[in-house]
């Protein structure tokens, strides 16, 4: 039993912090910004620990010290705004900027994967900051992970998520041709394996905002969210809490409420 105790104490000791924000609503830029502050620091920190980790020990070259990084998750709430990534195309923009600027839609630019999309209120958009050198060097593997984090919470609702072959983001029936529906778009970006940006997770979303775009580039296929697939509001707290514990889950880690 004693041996046992010590095990799981092991277990638990190993999994790693993430620290975990809220920004309620607030601007993308504002967001971006941010997490652009949180990924520097990182990179500063990985910069100033590999200039000085090489040293003799015991007559050999050594590693002495591991980067000194910080894994953040924040969650956050945007006012109505399309973001392009940098390999979208404008022309996925079905409405000008003049009706953007009617319909109160701010439109960004970004350096994140992926093309055309949207954020708005009751959309959980989350952002980890993750090095991934301290989990894992694969970047087609983070993206599966994600995606786990939103299948896995879809599951606690009864709902079946599930990956389109080629498609990054989660999806319902997309065995059945012209009821494929998408119902979290991803797109990332990683920086000396520090990543930003992430996913957008529809729950009681405005999903007319979607009309006016092809969502993510891809034609003919339906966007849709919790509350359109389970008939009802949804709890969006609740729905948030279920994100943390099923990233806990599948990134083995355990967040921590960040003070900054």
């Amino acid at each position: 039993m004693a041996s046992f105790r010590s095990v799981t104490l092991r277990f638990f000791i190993m999994k790693q912090t993430v620290y975990y924000k809220d920004l309620g609503q607030l601007s993308y830029k504002a967001a971006w910004d941010l997490q652009e502050e949180l990924l520097q620091e990182n990179v500063r920190a990985k910069a100033t620990v590999r200039s000085e980790q090489l040293a003799v020990v015991n007559g050999e070259w050594s590693m002495v010290n591991e980067p000194q990084t910080r894994h953040h998750l924040l969650f956050v709430e945007h006012p109505p705004v399309y973001t392009l990534g940098k390999s979208g195309h404008i022309e996925n923009v079905l409405i000008s900027e003049e009706e953007q600027q009617q319909k109160g839609i701010e439109f960004f630019k970004t350096n994140r994967g992926g093309d055309i999309t949207f954020h708005g209120p009751q959309q959980i958009v989350g952002y980890p900051i993750l090095d991934l050198e301290r989990f894992y060097t694969d970047i087609g593997k983070y993206l599966r992970n994600l995606e786990e984090v939103i299948i896995l919470t879809m599951a606690d609702y009864g709902l079946k998520g599930e990956r389109s072959a080629g498609e990054t983001g989660v999806w319902l029936d997309v065995h059945n041709k012209g009821q494929e529906r998408k119902i979290c778009a991803m797109g990332v970006r990683c920086s000396r394996w520090i990543t930003m940006h992430g996913f957008a997770f529809n729950i009681n979303t405005d999903l007319t905002y979607f009309d006016y775009i092809i969502p993510c580039g891809i034609k003919d296929k339906q966007v849709t969210s919790l509350e359109k697939e389970l008939g009802h509001k949804v709890d969006f707290e609740e729905a948030k809490e279920r994100v943390k514990r099923n990233f806990e889950k599948v990134f083995e880690v355990e967040l921590v409420a960040s003070g900054e």
